[in-house]
């Protein structure tokens, strides 16, 4: 076990683990503690967000020999016991009652039709055969076809789960046979909770402030979230300022400083901070995507102050009053028109010979823009 990532290591066992999605938990196990399990389900949301561990509870579940019960009080239970040979055969990955595929790599037509050949013998011991499709959206129109065949006409002892970060390429036809179950990104606050609750497992000192930062570079993912807390105990980083040089990230005030400068007017010495940043070795793609972040966050500072507090996070006191003290002047549309700038001039860095230039186009047009 020490030698497993984190989020492999403390993958939530039952329902109650689960971090956010209470909707999709809570039908889910309302269908188990009642008996009415479908044939099909389809998870759909970003990746990370739970969606292959959920799958494999509910297989988990459904097939516990000893579930426990809902309450104290008794009455029928959806969590399982962890404890029976099929529980324990699912944990470790060596149930032939489930089988996991992943879409990516088996695509084709004639490997879900040996699959569907393989569905009609039943189960080896428990009372469900789960079939887990990871990724569904990548199989081919031949593969799709075969499948929707036993989705419609599915032995009673077989449970499909079709998982998918691209809902939009899944054919309507597959989706109308399957219970659809939408998984959220995570909220930054579940994620931070999450990561200290694995700090104190693993017995370890993160300060707050570097918990939150990760939290915010997870995109919300709870999976990623979880490796780049990995990474950072690894590098045995403790502190904010550990996880901006692991992380690559560019100092606040760089950028702030950048804006003052910008606000002056002239693109000379913007362009020459912006290549002094970049001789010290700063990454010009990292410093793109810290100078939007502060612009949108300037954007809705001048748009509504009140929206500030849920949405701004990761600047201190000082840097929100610094930022506030810079917007004064400027218009909504200003803000708006270079952020736009910038973001454009951020894609456009990654096929640009020299990785600074399209930042240093985007100076040019906003001066001029302004002028006008």
């Amino acid at each position: 076990m020490q030698n497993l990532v984190l989020y492999r290591k403390y993958r939530p066992k039952t329902f109650g683990e689960v971090v956010g999605q209470e909707h999709v938990v809570q039908t889910l196990t309302n269908a188990i503690s009642s008996g009415t399990i479908s044939h099909a389900y389809l998870f759909a949301g970003q990746r990370g967000s739970g969606k292959t561990t959920i799958a494999r509870l509910l297989a988990k579940a459904i097939n516990c020999e000893n579930r426990k019960p809902a309450s104290p009080q008794g009455g029928n239970g959806f969590e399982p016991c962890n404890e029976c040979s099929s529980c324990l055969e699912i944990t470790k990955g060596q149930s032939l009652d489930l089988v996991e595929i992943d879409a990516a790599s088996h695509t084709g037509v004639d490997e879900i039709r040996e699959l569907t050949e393989g569905i009609k013998f039943v189960p080896v011991k428990s009372k469900y055969k789960v079939f887990i499709l990871d990724e569904a959206h990548q199989l081919s129109k031949g593969a799709t076809s075969a499948l929707l065949k036993t989705l419609e006409e599915p032995p009673s002892h077989a449970v499909f789960i079709l998982a998918t970060t691209e809902l939009h390429k899944i054919l309507p036809t597959i989706i109308s046979r399957c219970q659809r179950f939408d998984f959220r990104k995570l909220k930054l606050e579940e994620i931070i909770g999450r990561l200290e609750t694995l700090v104190k497992k693993e017995q370890c000192s993160v300060d707050g402030a570097a918990l939150e930062l990760i939290a915010l570079n997870s995109g919300g993912s709870i999976r990623d979230a979880e490796a780049l807390l990995d990474q950072v105990l690894a590098f045995g980083g403790k502190n904010i300022e550990d996880i901006k040089d692991l992380l690559g990230m560019v100092d606040i005030k760089l950028v702030s400083q950048f804006i003052d400068l910008l606000l002056q007017k002239k693109a000379s010495p913007v362009i020459e901070f912006l290549n002094k940043i970049i001789e010290k070795g700063g990454d010009p793609q990292e410093f793109a995507k810290s100078l939007i972040n502060y612009l949108r966050y300037g954007l809705i500072l001048k748009i509504g102050p009140e929206l500030s507090n849920p949405i701004i996070i990761g600047l201190t006191k000082e840097e929100k009053e610094k930022l506030q003290a810079q917007i004064v002047s400027v218009s909504e549309a200003d803000i708006s028109r270079t952020l736009k700038l910038f973001m454009d001039a951020e894609n456009k860095m990654k096929y640009s010979p020299i990785p600074q230039l399209p930042l240093e186009l985007a100076i040019i047009e906003s001066l001029q823009k302004e002028e006008k």
